[in-house]
């Protein structure tokens, strides 16, 4: 799956929101961020730490972080008005424009360093197991990570089904167990609490380093897991990455200097892009609501389950 818009294009929406005037700033009294879950909160926090400065430069109001225990603190915090902006999974933002239309905007999705979009759910055991492919999980503990998580529940819970194993407990599985989130999974398989489970990475680069960007990348960097006591298991088809959404209240201006701030990370401050897109990448481009249409299909056809 490959990004349209062009590197122009990028350049462009930066430098209309850097050389915007400040003057519509005085609109807001504070700016929100909400931060999905998946890590601990001080880690998430941590990492965001540069895009509050940089916000609260080119605002010129307070910054607030705000990182709940689950992905649904987030989700309701925009769908409440309480936030701002966040950085959500495809699921995520299919089930706020599920629930309210007018909510946010999509405006940005992380780009992959060879150009495309897409991610995967990606399955995994402990190496020292017997457990090479979903075959060899009859009967054993199987993990997701949050309910509202794309790569974690939503696209695994559909496409191994269809692949011949019943997500129910106890029909293939021995059981089926939400962990609650990425980070979580990923020290439940690598402690042996569970026997598999998924989480998500772009799948490029290589194994052993938890790929070049995600949630197995994020916990190789951190020492968490050691990549080589894995194995991969399962890959999801691919998914298209989640957007990075403006709530639709913002002054236009505000939204305007946000989109082009985040999508200047990559060239105006490097580190602080590795740490907001969990490894390396291009940056952020440009997306819109037609990119998620399938996810939001997706999310309702599962709500009627």
């Amino acid at each position: 799956m490959k990004i349209v818009s062009k590197i122009a294009a990028l350049a462009a929406v930066s430098m209309i929101a850097l050389n915007a005037s400040v003057a519509g700033a005085e609109e807001i009294t504070e700016f929100r961020i909400g931060i999905l879950g998946g890590e601990n909160a001080s880690d998430r926090l941590r990492a965001y730490e540069c895009l509050e400065q940089k916000t609260a430069d080119l605002l010129g109001v307070p910054v607030k972080l705000f990182a709940p225990a689950d992905y649904n603190g987030v989700i309701e915090g925009l769908l409440g008005g309480n936030l701002d902006m966040a950085w959500l999974g495809a699921s995520g933002y299919a089930k706020v424009f599920i629930t309210d239309p007018e909510a946010v905007d999509p405006v940005l999705v992380k780009v992959n360093v060879d150009g495309g979009y897409g991610y995967y759910s990606i399955g995994f055991a402990r190496n020292d197991s017997e457990i090479n492919s979903l075959d060899d999980m009859k009967g054993k503990v199987f993990g997701f990570g949050d309910p509202n998580s794309t790569s974690g529940y939503l696209i695994p819970s559909i496409a191994i089904p269809q692949e011949g194993y019943s997500m129910s407990a106890g029909e293939y599985f021995g059981d089926v167990v939400f962990t609650g989130g990425h980070e979580q999974t990923i020290v439940a398989v690598s402690n042996g609490d569970i026997d598999a489970g998924v989480t998500w990475a772009d799948g490029l680069g290589e194994w052993e380093d938890g790929y070049n960007s995600g949630a197995l990348r994020k916990a190789s960097d951190a020492g968490l897991v050691d990549m080589t006591e894995l194995r991969k298991i399962w890959q999801s088809p691919v998914i298209p990455e989640g957007p990075i959404v403006l709530s639709k209240k913002l002054p236009e201006d505000v939204k305007i200097k946000m989109t082009g701030l985040v999508a200047s990370l990559n060239s105006i401050d490097p580190d602080c892009a590795y740490n907001i897109a969990a490894g390396e990448t291009r940056g952020f481009m440009p997306i819109t609501h037609e990119a998620y249409v399938n996810i939001v299909e997706a999310r309702k056809a599962k709500n009627k389950n």
